[in-house]
């Protein structure tokens, strides 16, 4: 097994309240991620996801904003940045907590806000 250690600078804090929180760690899956312009591929901090509580041997993926057939359902929030690069990582998903809406790649859509009920988000993007 090889270490590899990559530093990016400060990480990114989602969190509203940071004192009042629960998490899981969680595998996170590296398929259907992009690379980005420097050829890696990071999940970031704030992506909604789901796919583990059911079975925590599966690997968590962003869930989809509506309902549709083979959609995932939103159980919780990616609090840190995941590279994913060299296939699924480990990452740290927020069940319960007060999450900054204004650091989060995406606004979280109604369906997602319904699935997460002991999640609150205060302000969104604009």
């Amino acid at each position: 097994m090889e270490l590899k250690t990559t530093s990016y600078g400060t990480a990114k804090d989602i969190l509203y309240l940071l004192d009042d929180y629960t998490a899981i760690t969680v595998n996170v899956s590296a398929t259907g991620v992009t690379a980005g312009d420097d050829g890696r591929k990071v999940v970031p901090a704030g992506t909604v996801i789901g796919g583990v509580l059911a079975d925590p041997a599966q690997a968590a993926v962003a869930a989809a904003g509506g309902s549709g057939e083979g959609a995932v359902a939103a159980e919780g929030i990616l609090m840190h940045d995941v590279d994913v690069t060299d296939g699924d990582a480990l990452g740290t998903m927020i069940i319960r907590g007060v999450i900054d809406g204004t650091k989060l790649p995406a606004n979280i859509t109604a369906n997602q806000k319904a699935t997460l009920p002991m999640i609150t988000v205060v302000g969104t993007l604009s």
